[in-house]
């Protein structure tokens, strides 16, 4: 199990130094600054070693049993679809936090064009490599579908359950997440219409 912490200052570094003698499969990697959730999943997925990635958050909301059903869906290794996305149903959340991810996922789909309904949702399976090919910049793992499309790998999609948070509060505001989204949906829009990866045939000589 990999852990990044994102140069938290509360108690996560000392809960986590004093399991390290206790599970050998643990792995600990801390920022040195905070640099935010994409840059803490780039950092997790660099240090893996198995070639399918498993994401979820860690409030609670997705549940782990979800895992082995997109994994089904996942290709073989080296194979598509290269990412099979959850789709929340039954959402949990507050009112006012559905609506406006309802709005956002309208808004992005209208311009990105990737028949995502919950681009939110936490929990992805998606083969490491693949992932590893994608331009890096905050708040790509709110865009991984697109990223994917663009770079030439299918994607699939799996409903998932959504449960009540069981711990901490969203960092994010409805106001605060519409603007950066807005930001970065323009950037996206330009890197998507600037990426032409055309397809490769590979020829050889045969031997006599």
């Amino acid at each position: 199990m990999l852990v990044v912490d994102d140069a938290s200052s509360d108690g996560t570094g000392a809960e986590i130094e004093a399991l390290l003698g206790k599970y050998r499969t643990l792995r600990y990697l801390r920022h040195e600054t905070t640099a935010g959730q994409s840059a803490a999943l780039r950092t997790g997925v660099r240090a893996a070693r198995f070639p399918v990635i498993a994401t979820m958050d860690g409030d609670g909301q997705n549940d782990p049993a979800d895992i082995a059903p997109l994994f089904a869906r996942l290709g073989p290794e080296g194979g598509e679809p290269a990412l099979v996305a959850g789709i929340r149903t039954g959402r949990k959340g507050p009112g006012s936090r559905k609506l406006a991810s309802r709005c956002a996922n309208n808004i992005r789909d209208k311009v990105r064009d990737e028949g995502c309904p919950d681009t939110g949702c936490g929990i992805k399976l998606y083969a490491r490599d693949a992932f590893l090919e994608l331009p890096f910049f905050t708040s790509m793992h709110r865009y991984l579908p697109a990223l994917f499309l663009t770079y030439g790998h299918e994607i699939a999609y799996e409903s998932v359950n959504d449960r009540p948070r069981l711990r901490g509060a969203s960092k994010y505001t409805n106001l605060g997440r519409a603007l950066i989204g807005l930001y970065d949906l323009v950037g996206v829009s330009w890197l998507r219409k600037r990426t032409k990866l055309p397809p490769v045939r590979e020829r050889r000589l045969r031997e006599e």
